[in-house]
């Protein structure tokens, strides 16, 4: 079954699809068939929708990729909790249900964790790497005990008040200054799970850490940080420059949701890099002109 987006280059289209007897829902935003696709994985306990102002600041030439995970969004609950690896299996199967081969990869946060394990376990799936507001799991610099309490449940998906409450202390950057703006931004079309599906998240970062694999990625990677994010602290950040072989920081003035609070600003930064010609894309600066165009069908030949 196909369910890519066939429109003019940004136009999406939602469905819901099933894939080894789990249904996913998806987003597929249509590109220009000429730029490598985009997968992007979310943050713990958000539906697609939240990323949709950084999708839409992405040029209407770059095909995207979203889907609520089991359990999140409009995806019902799997039928038994999940590991980053069996999520990266049912990405790579939804990849080839939908038509794709190779595409670059996105995570923010704790999706940022399982785009590190795709692109380990999936690498030939995985062009490029992109690691937003993230860190290596288990073996990490952490936030404050107090951060870390508000995390352990999905209150503040259901709860639009206690969001903007917690928000400055929780997000950091222009959380603290608009909380207001952040409780619109994850209330008013990000749809919530179940309790349950939450757990489900929780528990499959449960132990996982990508120290031992990182020095082994292959994939031209870039890691976005904020300079005021007290969920994910910046020497998070630092480690992941540090251990991935073909990596670049850019460190940017914001907090944890800074590729939504501040998307005009950081989707030209992943486009960039996602465009610029290879084989020194590490090392150019994000705005770097794209290689000569190569069309990169979506069925695999």
């Amino acid at each position: 079954m196909t369910a890519s987006s066939t429109g003019p280059p940004g136009t999406a289209t939602v469905r819901s699809i099933s894939v080894d007897g789990q249904q996913l829902r998806i987003a597929v935003r249509a590109g220009d068939g000429i730029r490598r696709p985009l997968l992007v994985f979310n943050g713990i306990g958000a539906s697609l929708d939240l990323l949709q102002p950084f999708v839409d600041a992405l040029e209407p030439s770059l095909e995207v990729i979203r889907f609520d995970v089991p359990g999140v969004g409009g995806s019902p609950l799997p039928a038994s909790p999940y590991r980053f690896t069996g999520l990266c299996r049912l990405a790579a199967r939804m990849l080839t249900a939908l038509g794709y081969g190779t595409v670059d990869v996105l995570g923010i946060s704790w999706g940022g964790g399982v785009a590190q394990q795709f692109a380990a376990s999936q690498r030939r799936r995985c062009r490029r790497l992109v690691l937003v507001a993230t860190a290596t799991g288990a073996i990490m610099v952490p936030a404050s005990p107090a951060v870390l309490a508000r995390m352990a449940t999905p209150r503040r998906y259901l709860d639009s008040s206690y969001l903007q409450r917690i928000a400055p202390d929780l997000y950091g950057g222009s959380a603290r200054t608009e909380p207001g703006r952040v409780r619109s931004l994850l209330h008013a079309d990000s749809r919530v799970g179940s309790p349950r599906g939450y757990l489900y998240q929780l528990g499959a970062g449960m132990g996982w850490t990508s120290l031992p694999f990182l020095p082994l990625l292959r994939q031209a990677t870039l890691i976005m940080s904020g300079d005021d994010d007290p969920l994910i602290p910046l020497a998070n950040a630092r480690l992941l420059r540090l251990l991935i072989p073909h990596s670049r920081l850019h460190i940017y003035h914001g907090g944890h949701l800074g590729l939504v609070t501040e998307a005009a600003e950081l989707a030209p930064v992943v486009a960039g890099f996602l465009a610029a010609a290879d084989p020194a894309v590490a090392s150019n600066p994000p705005g770097a002109g794209p290689a000569a165009p190569q069309r990169h069908p979506r069925r695999n030949s």
